[in-house]
């Protein structure tokens, strides 16, 4: 019997078992796994850091690019969590201080606890020589931002497909619901490049928008238009400026928290907003 029929039969005895058994196999790197969560709370992870440089790009976080700052961070699959982690922000804690990063990307060989920081962001931390440094690192809760969420169409979207890129909103997200000039609002799918997509559309709009977080605060932005690839800002935010906010341990430097992302692209003007009131913080979501 040849090498490959046997391990064709392994692999079908493997599959059968797993029927047999209710167990679902995921193609390695394939699929998000099963107890997937973007780092959230106060829980304290310890892992490994490497660095490396984004350019241009916006990372899997489908963003029109990197922070102003380039202090950005990449995630392995479970933390990376579908695009769930996408536009929160992490505090990193290595030999030489600590910096707080946004989560843009998603590393494709990093395991549950490694990291892959910006080169920017691993100087602030570590000997660039070293390569890879011990790190711990946590949730920012509630980081201050700089304006207020943001909103961007996605190409091939229409009045028969609806899909949205929410921003500048700090923790990870927890929901995003829509509705155009008539009807209620409708639950968005996350998809995992960051985007909220609606089958069937909500009409051309203008559309009401509600974001809601992981620890349940809510805020509701009005009049967000069907202009495709464009940054739509709002005065909105999920974190109140009376919101508690996590700060880093032992920061880098004295200096005020980093800047949100500034896209580098045409904005759109701003939209009319109004506020939700958010309810306290959460712990964040548990396996």
């Amino acid at each position: 019997m040849s090498r490959r029929v046997r391990h064709w039969l392994a692999g079908a005895g493997i599959t059968a078992l797993a029927a047999t058994l209710g167990i679902t196999l995921a193609v390695r790197g394939g699929a998000t796994p099963a107890c997937a969560a973007p780092p959230s709370g106060n829980t304290v992870h310890k892992g490994k850091a490497s660095f490396y440089d984004a350019g241009r790009s916006g990372g899997n976080c489908s963003f029109p690019g990197p922070p102003a700052d380039r202090l950005y961070v990449a995630l392995g699959s479970s933390q990376y969590s579908g695009g769930a982690a996408c536009g929160s922000y992490l505090d990193v804690t290595g030999p030489k201080g600590t910096v707080r990063v946004m989560v843009m990307d998603q590393c494709g060989g990093c395991g549950p606890t490694k990291i892959d920081l910006s080169t920017e962001a691993f100087t602030r931390i570590a000997d660039r020589s070293q390569g890879i440094a011990s790190v711990t690192y946590r949730a920012a809760l509630n980081p201050p931002l700089d304006g207020g969420l943001t909103f961007r169409i996605k190409g091939g979207a229409s009045q028969y497909w609806f899909a949205v890129q929410v921003g500048n909103h700090g923790n990870p997200l927890r929901s995003v619901e829509a509705k155009g000039t008539s009807g209620g609002f409708r639950k968005a799918a996350r998809q995992t490049d960051n985007y909220w997509t609606i089958e069937g559309g909500l009409g051309p709009g203008p559309y009401s928008i509600t974001v809601t977080d992981v620890y349940g605060q809510k805020a509701t932005a009005t009049g967000i238009r069907m202009v495709t690839k464009q940054v739509q800002r709002s005065t909105v935010s999920l974190i109140s400026p009376a919101t508690p906010s996590s700060s880093p341990s032992a920061p880098a430097s004295p200096s005020a928290p980093p800047p949100s992302p500034t896209p580098t692209e045409s904005v759109t003007p701003t939209a009319t907003v109004e506020a939700i009131a958010g309810a306290a913080p959460l712990p964040g979501p548990r396996c």
